[in-house]
């Protein structure tokens, strides 16, 4: 009996020995796995290094080779392209620009050189004629070159440029803006001067409605300011009666 309870202890134990070299295994295999991953890995890292340093070095290289040249005479340096108003829009006189560039540099509040929609909208609300979002949108598209959603000054002399030519639309709002405006673009020669120079005065006509009502309140409170001082003179003839 105790040589059968023997025997099966040491079986027992002969089959724990042999489960756990099993586990050790694949323990040991698993971490051979991981080990060739992270060998991948790195070789993988040091290539891209190599390619980046690589291609760094190459675009250091053509730089120092064309500042040589340069310096050389060999090549020329690249010249940034200048936006100059006076020769570009030779139609206008140089106090026309110097007005367009005011008015800009006015309504520019972000002082970024450029009129957003909102500062747009602000102008023709000043100018006595306010647009929707929708046609504030419209403003901006009609000249922008560039397709950023705002104005730079060059699109801002773009529209005194087509407005003079008469290549704005009756009904549109940059054709408005021109001619609410202080700016006198009525050039002879030009497509369109004539007209554009009565359409203006019919615009200014039509904003005078505004000023007049200012002016009234301005006279109404002038009035009702000298009615007090006649009152306060009465008042006081009619105290120094009493005290007398």
């Amino acid at each position: 009996m105790a040589s059968e309870e023997l025997a099966q202890k040491l079986q027992r134990r002969l089959q724990l020995e042999q489960s756990g070299a099993a586990v050790e295994g694949e323990a040991a295999a698993v971490e051979g796995e991981a080990a060739a991953a992270r060998g991948e890995e790195a070789a993988g890292d040091e290539a891209e290094r190599s390619c980046l340093t690589a291609s760094a070095g190459a675009e250091l290289s053509a730089k120092l080779c064309r500042r040589q040249d340069i310096n050389e005479g060999a090549a020329q340096p690249r010249r940034a392209a200048v936006f100059n108003p006076y020769t570009e829009f030779k139609e206008f006189s140089r106090r026309q620009i110097k007005d367009m560039e005011r008015m800009f540099r006015l309504y520019d509040s972000g002082r970024d050189g450029y009129i957003d929609l909102m500062e747009l909208k602000l102008m023709m609300e000043k100018l006595g004629a306010p647009q929707t979002h929708l046609g504030l949108k419209n403003m901006i598209k009609e000249v922008d070159e560039d397709f950023d959603g705002k104005l730079s000054f060059r699109e801002f002399l773009l529209i005194f440029h087509k407005a003079a030519a008469g290549e704005l639309e009756e009904d549109s709002g940059l054709l408005t803006l021109a001619k609410l405006s202080e700016i006198d673009v009525s050039i002879e020669g030009v497509k369109g001067a004539k007209n554009f120079f009565e359409a203006k005065v019919q615009a200014l006509s039509s904003a005078s409605k505004f000023e007049a009502e200012i002016k009234a309140e301005q006279d109404e409170r002038k009035r009702e300011e000298e009615e007090r001082k006649h009152r306060r003179a009465a008042f006081r003839e009619l105290k120094s009666a009493f005290t007398q």
